[in-house]
């Protein structure tokens, strides 16, 4: 795997004591580094190496850097995926510090997303019209609770949420439960189809209290990926817990994803630069 990092503080700078969750983070992330620095050392492709070569160390990266690298550096034979990584610093074992929410990117994801909605009636047509995959409410349900999870976004009306309850164990672990904080929840479920269509995305905090959002594909136009992670770091840094924290130490990553080697390119960048590591795992 291929992966192109790059970290992002937005100017929130560490003057005191750095929080605990954090500290564990990067002890745990140092633990890791040592297991792999006594682990054999693995065979590095051809490519990786001439991708390496093009990262310096010690160099800080615009964010508009990043992105041109990014792309210099997709050379695989299919599309390659930017994402970005953030670790918020942050501890979802307590509910004000999850974040669940959504982003609309202005040049959406490149990829095509197949559309769910649990609607009966009027607002059933009107997600029909709107170009939803699957539309319905007991059927569609019961085949929700066999396993079927032919979609990547579902979309519920609220007179649908009660019938929901019995598939949280199905949808919660694939992160499909609709919800009204994600948006997923509407009485408009054909404008909602047309957001999500667009390009309009919902993300949320994984147990370590990190992001990992797609913003694009790697042979968007630079400035393209360059407005939708704009608009996705601007999403973040709206959410409450992390507007509260703007002075505390935030790290970012904006990767290129790929199934191949296993090279890794790390970057760190402080507002408006970033600062590289490189590792292979």
């Amino acid at each position: 795997m291929l992966v192109l990092f790059a970290s992002a503080v937005q100017g929130w700078m560490v003057r005191g004591p750095v929080a605990a969750p954090l500290v564990q983070q990067q002890q745990q992330q140092q633990q890791l580094d040592a297991a792999r620095a006594a682990a054999p050392a693995m065979k590095v492709s051809r490519r990786a190496s001439e991708n390496a070569g093009k990262v310096e160390e010690e160099k800080l990266y615009s964010p508009e850097e990043a992105v041109a690298l990014m792309k210099e550096l997709a050379t695989a034979k299919f599309t390659e995926t930017a994402e970005l990584h953030g670790n918020l610093n942050l501890d979802p074992k307590y509910n004000d510090q999850q974040i669940r929410t959504t982003v609309a990117l202005p040049h959406g994801t490149g990829k095509s997303v197949r559309v769910a909605v649990l609607a009966e009636g009027a607002a059933a047509d009107e997600a029909k019209a709107a170009g939803a995959d699957l539309v319905g409410m007991a059927d569609l349900i019961e085949e929700i609770a066999a396993g079927n999870l032919n979609f990547e976004v579902l979309l519920a009306t609220p007179p649908a949420m009660p019938k929901l309850a019995k598939l949280g164990k199905v949808l919660g672990p694939k992160g499909l439960m609709p919800s009204p904080k994600a948006g997923t929840v509407t009485a408009a479920p054909g404008e909602a189809v047309g957001e999500f269509k667009a390009g309009k995305i919902e993300f949320r905090t994984d147990k370590q209290g990190i992001v990992h959002v797609p913003f694009g594909k790697c042979d968007f136009e630079a400035g393209s990926l360059s407005e939708n992670l704009a608009a996705l770091t601007k999403t973040i840094e709206k959410a409450p817990r992390v507007a509260e924290r703007r002075r505390e130490s935030l790290s970012w990553s904006v990767r290129q994803s790929t199934f191949s080697h296993t090279h890794t390119h790390t970057f760190t960048h402080t507002h408006t630069h970033i600062h590289t590591h490189t590792h292979t795992h």
